[in-house]
């Protein structure tokens, strides 16, 4: 009778221990400021997908009785993204001498990027490619696709006090292996391994991988927006960061080889002043400083963000009327 090996990022189905290579993790997953690894190497991403893609280090033999070692964190870890609830607020006095609050951080996970809803018929599949489709597993191995059966999540990961889950089901569990067990909530009759092809590798500008997306959090105070865009290795001298009434524009090239890029245009919830906005490059992230044009309050900030609810108090922090 076939069973599934255990192993962190093998998952195989098997009859023998013996039958075929397990390829694995052996040490437990760290997330430590906004960065995802395995402790037994040293490849280091910022998104769920990219850490779910790191190939395994090691080789050995399937099992089913293998506990795998539970998440790690490090002390200084900032926390992770988390979900937002509906805070009790209180009117505060808009005096221009009133002090500024302790600053509230936020933060909102990226959209899952675009995906085609099939294979390009006229590509390849390589043997023993895993289905791109989150908490699917499933191995092609090159006997044919009738029959298929594509069980995964549509959402995206959110990690909240210890809890784990995907946005798009109610499930929550506590152990970083029970999250990597949840089954999928949705079902297609195809799987995804290789979809059109064209997000696979470097992009089509120059040998550059294009990204469609990066990690961004946000804090704020009565009169600015400071927001952290998360990429590592910032070309500082060709990166544009270009801002207008409610908008700012990045265009974001690395210095890894091939290099990345991250381009975009930023809808913001409120108006700022692009004059006295600043931005810093720093060595994991781009810092941008807006400086809201009215004071107001920013529930997300991006304004074609689903707002959240949380109502955050900017002003004299602890004070109830």
């Amino acid at each position: 009778m076939a069973q599934k090996c255990v192993h962190q990022s093998c998952g195989k189905l098997f009859s023998e221990a013996e039958e075929g290579e397990c390829h694995y993790h052996p040490g437990p997953p760290i997330f430590h400021e906004g960065q995802k690894g395995w402790k037994c190497c040293k490849p280091r991403v910022l998104t769920f997908d990219e850490f779910l893609s790191i190939p395994p280090c090691t080789t050995g033999k399937h099992s089913t009785t293998d506990i795998p070692p539970t998440l790690e964190k490090k002390a200084a870890e900032a926390p992770e993204p988390s979900i937002p609830v509906t805070k009790p607020t209180a009117q505060v006095p808009s005096a221009s001498n009133a002090p500024v609050a302790a600053p509230t951080p936020t933060a909102t996970p990226p959209p899952p990027p675009p995906e085609s809803e099939s294979d390009d018929a006229s590509l390849e599949i390589p043997k023993g490619r895993i289905c791109r489709r989150k908490a699917c597993g499933f191995s092609y191995e090159g006997q044919g696709r009738d029959n298929e059966k594509c069980v995964f999540h549509p959402g995206v990961p959110i990690f909240h006090e210890g809890s784990k889950g995907y946005t798009c089901c109610k499930r929550r569990v506590l152990e970083f292996d029970e999250f990597m067990k949840i089954e999928g909530c949705k079902t297609k009759n195809r799987h995804l391994f290789i979809g059109s092809g064209k997000k696979e590798g470097a992009g089509a500008s120059g040998g550059e991988e294009i990204l469609e997306t990066v990690r961004h959090d946000f804090y704020q105070t009565q009169t600015t927006v400071i927001t952290s865009f998360f990429l590592k290795k910032i070309n500082k001298d060709a990166a544009k960061i270009e801002f207008a009434s409610q908008q700012v524009t990045l265009d974001l090239p690395t210095s890894d080889s091939p290099p990345k890029r991250y381009k975009a245009v930023v809808p913001l919830f409120g108006a700022i002043d692009p004059t006295a906005s600043t931005f810093k490059v720093m060595g994991t992230k781009l810092e941008v400083t807006f400086v809201k044009a009215d004071g107001a309050s920013w529930p997300v900030l991006r304004s074609d963000e689903a707002r959240t609810g949380e109502i955050i108090q900017v002003g004299r922090a602890g004070r109830a009327l």
